[in-house]
């Protein structure tokens, strides 16, 4: 490692030690949104796209996913929202749009969602598209239902696919003060409350052409996709390895009963290891190999709900408490589990190309 990287490595555990580590129970209890932690990191630049080639871009972001996820999921989560969102705006065509915003996302002085589960699923051929697009002068009007958003409030932005009929949609990036746009928060989950999510409704929501990401919604998403998906690898990646850490940490408890349990640290350990094997792979060989990317994030979700079910039977009874941070993994990844791509989206798409 670099100074360079040496230097911004410290910026971001002095940033998670300082701004996220002292509200980790306030975001699970209480659904606080660990807002100002995100716009610092902006403000270190962790978000810096220049003299970035794309694959220290990607790699850089997955770093900051997993060392937050390794604190507190649900604000890695809202990061990789907000790392969707960049990559949006990263790749659109429209110069307006990218010279406009992507400094301001990059410096965290606007944040962002990603509002792709509803279109995801519907390229999977698993949802109906919830938002149509009605073409006007200058721009479209948007009307329909998102049922959960995350990582929204003031100042935010969001990326949504609406259909504008049956042969084409668009993709547009949304402000959320916009007039017609009406938000109710969610926080009535298992977990992850503390995401600042809302279900939206669009009731004709203006939105002119310099909004416009892309005009062929259907392509666009399918090269923004294999990003979207390696942005969420490290959620579970960073559960995984504090999981591990908490069965050493009690290892020794009830005169090293522990070791009776099938399930030890070293095991996960070593699958995680070759689970990044793979990844390094991934990236030596084929960066958007879609397949592959799809296989991965199968792979990581079913370990990560292997790590957190072997964390509890280690912790025994007192990580069955409300707000110890064994039974919060727990929930964080089940819900990793059901974060679009679900594992039963997933599956679908592992088992249609095997």
């Amino acid at each position: 490692m670099n100074n360079f990287a040496l230097k911004k490595s410290k910026i971001l555990k002095d940033l998670i030690e300082q701004d996220l580590k002292p509200y980790v129970k306030k975001i699970d209890v209480e659904a606080f949104y660990a807002e100002n932690f995100l716009k610092k990191l902006g403000e270190a630049g962790l978000f810096a796209s220049v003299n970035k080639s794309q694959k220290e871009l990607i790699l850089d972001g997955m770093h900051l996913v997993e060392e937050t996820a390794k604190t507190c999921m649900t604000t890695a989560f809202c990061l990789w929202c907000h790392l969707a969102a960049l990559t949006y705006v990263r790749n659109t065509s429209n110069e307006v749009l990218h010279q406009k915003f992507l400094p301001l996302l990059e410096n965290g002085e606007i944040l962002a969602a990603t509002g792709l589960s509803n279109p995801m699923k519907y390229y999977a051929g698993l949802e109906d598209l919830h938002l149509s697009a009605e073409p006007t002068e200058g721009g479209y009007f948007l009307s329909g239902v998102l049922p959960a958003v995350s990582n929204l409030g003031e100042n935010h932005w969001i990326g949504v696919v609406a259909a504008v009929n049956e042969n084409k949609r668009v993709m547009c990036f949304v402000p959320c003060q916009i007039e017609g746009l009406k938000m109710k928060g969610k926080v009535e989950f298992l977990g992850v409350n503390g995401s600042a999510t809302y279900s939206c409704q669009f009731s004709n929501v203006f939105i002119p052409k310099e909004w416009v990401l892309s005009e062929d919604a259907d392509e666009f998403v399918k090269a923004i996709r294999p990003t979207f998906v390696l942005y969420q690898l490290p959620l579970g990646v960073g559960v995984t390895k504090e999981s591990i850490s908490s069965i050493d940490h009690v290892e020794q408890r009830q005169n090293g009963c522990n070791r009776y349990l099938k399930k030890q640290a070293y095991h996960i350990l070593n699958e995680v290891q070759q689970f990044q094997k793979k990844i390094e792979v991934l990236f030596e060989e084929d960066l958007f190999n879609w397949t592959e990317i799809a296989k991965l994030r199968l792979e990581i979700a079913y370990l990560t709900l292997d790590a957190v079910q072997a964390n509890m039977l280690h912790c025994g009874s007192s990580g069955y408490l409300n707000e110890c941070a064994s039974s919060r993994r727990l929930r964080e990844a089940y819900f990793f589990a059901n974060l679009t791509p679900t594992v039963k989206h997933l599956e679908k798409i592992v088992n249609s190309y095997s």
